[in-house]
């Protein structure tokens, strides 16, 4: 298996794309990584370490920035390590696709280079949510700022997909995000998407309250970017302020190896990285100021999208809905 890493994408690149790739040819025998980006920067940091030939390098001698327009980078930028990187997977030459550049840009070009699948309306970014008992996929967070109630209907397919291809959840609870558990909360919007869910055949558990969310209280959590992208960054400052002031009130010497175990569930690099559901193809989104180790786990977490065959799963999954 072959993935395609953007090595240009983090606010470190290419060190910790380099370190991360090392990371999981490690951890998976049968993977082999496509660093792309600029050849002499990666080869700097490949020359440390031992000749891997589960690692190679395709050279791409432009990046695209956060500071770019999105617009004019992606139509300029052809040689991009992002359009590269891409044009790589949609060729086939690589099976999957994973970046720390700009999720608008990230996005964008996955949409243009890949395309959606059959039946989708608009490509959902899902990420994990930790939970007291288990993970919960968000869908939408971020990408859709505005949406109809059926574009909530989809991420609940996709993300559900998602769900039992990666996570190994049988048949996962759909939940629908509002400010209260009865159907009739929420704006027109929601409340359509209320009505939609619950006849969508899916296992639909109701609506879902922000209180709610860390008590596992579904798999998969539907709602507009907007919210979403709130609550993602919400939850994502919570365990490190804790652990902050936890620190500052008591003796680390003796409470670091405690504290960092209970709140270990909520480290982002557990995860690695955001998939892009709904395109015909992985695409797995990560954080700008990504670790190697978070860049590891989004390789693995594509390796194991591309062998559950999840995006024929959805395909088929669309199509039965339709």
């Amino acid at each position: 298996m072959r993935i395609a890493l953007d090595a240009m994408g983090t606010d470190h690149a290419p060190s910790s794309e380099v370190e991360g790739a090392m990371l999981a040819v490690q951890a998976d025998g049968a993977l082999n990584v496509l660093l792309v980006g600029d050849e002499e920067a990666i080869g700097a940091h490949l020359r440390p370490h031992a000749a891997n030939d589960r690692i190679s390098v395709v050279h791409a001698p432009d990046r695209i920035t956060s500071g770019d327009s999105l617009a004019s980078a992606l139509r300029r930028r052809p040689r991009s390590s992002m359009s590269v990187g891409l044009r790589l997977h949609a060729s086939r030459e690589a099976d999957a696709f994973v970046s720390a550049g700009p999720t608008g840009a990230v996005m964008a070009a996955s949409l243009l280079a890949l395309g959606a699948l059959s039946g989708v309306a608009r490509p959902t970014v899902a990420t994990v949510l930790p939970t007291a008992q288990g993970a919960t996929l968000l869908a939408d967070a971020g990408a859709n700022i505005e949406c109809k109630p059926h574009h909530l209907g989809q991420f609940a397919r996709l993300g559900a997909v998602y769900m039992q291809d990666l996570h190994g959840v049988a048949n996962p609870r759909v939940g629908l995000l509002n400010v209260g558990s009865e159907a009739t909360k929420g704006t027109e919007m929601v409340q359509e998407a209320h009505r939609l869910l619950a006849a969508s055949g899916l296992n639909f558990v109701g609506n879902v309250e922000g209180r709610d969310i860390i008590h596992w209280a579904c798999d998969v959590l539907v709602c507009d970017g907007f919210a979403g992208n709130v609550l993602l960054k919400c939850y994502e400052s919570v365990a490190g302020f804790l652990v902050e002031n936890l620190r500052s009130r008591l003796n680390p010497q003796q409470l670091d190896s405690e504290i960092d175990e209970v709140f270990r569930v909520f480290d982002y690099e557990e995860y690695g990285g955001a998939p892009l559901l709904g395109v015909d193809g992985v695409s797995v989104i990560c954080h700008g100021g990504s670790s190697a180790r978070a860049i590891g786990a989004a390789l693995g977490a594509a390796a194991r999208a591309v062998r559950s065959g999840m995006v024929a799963h959805v395909a088929r999954d669309l199509s039965a809905a339709e």
